[in-house]
């Protein structure tokens, strides 16, 4: 388990002004805190930072204490806004991309039956039955593409799983078929989640904390029911309806 702090976090856009400004917080080891915010709020770019994808111009981001280390980083389940597929690879070497099973052997489609039986299971509860795992990436459709990424995020039983707009491309049942493997794999493994959404109803569900972000600044950090609290301000309250 793994807990993970943010202290006075700031990411300047090259040519343009702070994405991230003065972020602080503190998300306990096992905790599923979603980020909400409009467009351009910051989200994408505070999950990659997170990541070790995008260098903070200040602060201090730690993982149990200390900066991420590389062994840490293999501990990362990610699931980019882009999906990151190989469109030529099948779906079966998407997947395995995460799995400690060497080159050679992912090249040949070597893979552990344990592996296999993961990815399956894992594909099946987000729809998607085992003869996609020989298909093409590129075949997919786009919600298939983002269902195989959180499968491959998933695989390797992450501490830490980082969720770009997981449900961005899904229909509304399975968006919350795909919540629902990831809070309970979360639960299963003890993994800290951060997962940034468009939907606040979502997040209400299957958050434990929500944090909203505007124009770069943390602007509301709470349980979700607090957001129907008084005293929330109306254009917070506006954007988590």
């Amino acid at each position: 388990m793994i807990d993970i702090g943010i202290a006075d976090l700031c990411v300047r856009h090259d040519g343009a002004g702070r994405a991230l400004a003065d972020v602080t917080l503190y998300i306990p080891a096992g905790q599923f805190c979603a980020v909400l915010g409009a467009s351009g709020a910051g989200k994408s770019t505070l999950l990659r930072t997170v990541a070790g994808l995008v260098a903070p111009g200040e602060g201090r981001l730690l993982f149990d204490g200390t900066p991420l280390r590389p062994a840490q980083r293999r501990r990362i389940g990610l699931i980019p806004q882009d999906f990151a597929l190989s469109g030529r690879a099948s779906v079966a070497r998407n997947i395995m991309a995460v799995a400690d099973i060497g080159l050679a052997r992912s090249f040949a489609g070597l893979y552990p039956d344990a592996e296999r039986a993961r990815a399956t299971h894992l594909l099946a509860h987000l729809g998607l039955d085992e003869t996609h795992l020989a298909r093409r990436a590129d075949s997919l459709s786009g919600g298939q593409q983002q269902r195989v990424a959180i499968a491959r995020a998933l695989l390797h039983r992450p501490a830490v799983i980082l969720a770009d707009e997981p449900v961005a491309s899904l229909d509304p049942a399975t968006g919350e078929r795909a919540l629902a493997l990831i809070r309970n794999e979360a639960r299963n493994l003890g993994a800290t989640v951060i997962c940034s959404l468009h939907q606040p109803a979502l997040a209400r569900r299957f958050a434990d904390r929500i944090v909203m972000l505007d124009a770069g600044r943390v602007v509301f950090d709470g349980a979700p029911a607090m957001l129907d609290g008084n005293g929330i301000p109306p254009r917070i309250r506006a954007v988590a309806r």
